[in-house]
């Protein structure tokens, strides 16, 4: 069986990059590229798959269809993670997520899940700031592979 760690660890040599899919209002498939990380769940502690976007479609998407698929590969070896997106973001509140400070927190945290490094956190946190970053955390639902 393949586990959320599992898919995620197929991407590492790629920069913890995968192909996210989200639906559009029309029923087709919207997919870009992000970098993701796994990570405990700010309320629950249980592990999700997470990552960061500003993404105008892709946050429309899931503002009104949670649910998507992410998928890692390394070769021709490759493993999808399904699951429900839930986000928090300047835009999308959550009872959680308090002040500002946790968000600018979360979204470091997210990034170095995916594998990133930064020589200027306060940089960094002034451009998710700029962009309105959203933090996206994926609960999974089912995890497979062809492996």
């Amino acid at each position: 069986m393949t586990t959320l760690d599992d898919a995620v660890a197929l991407a590492r040599n790629e920069n913890s990059l995968a192909v996210v899919s989200t639906l559009r209002a029309d029923h087709t498939i919207q997919a870009s590229l992000v970098n993701a990380g796994v990570l405990p769940h700010p309320r629950s502690g249980d592990p999700v798959l997470a990552f960061v976007t500003y993404g105008r479609v892709k946050l429309a998407n899931l503002r009104a269809r949670p649910q998507l698929a992410a998928t890692f590969r390394d070769g021709w070896q490759w493993a999808t993670v399904e699951g429900t997106a839930e986000l928090a973001g300047p835009d999308d509140p959550q009872p959680w997520l308090t002040d500002a400070d946790q968000l600018r927190l979360l979204l470091r945290d997210i990034f170095t899940a995916a594998g990133g490094t930064h020589d200027n956190w306060d940089e960094y946190d002034r451009t998710m700031v700029e962009q309105r970053r959203t933090a996206v955390l994926v609960t999974p639902t089912r995890v497979y592979s062809n492996g």
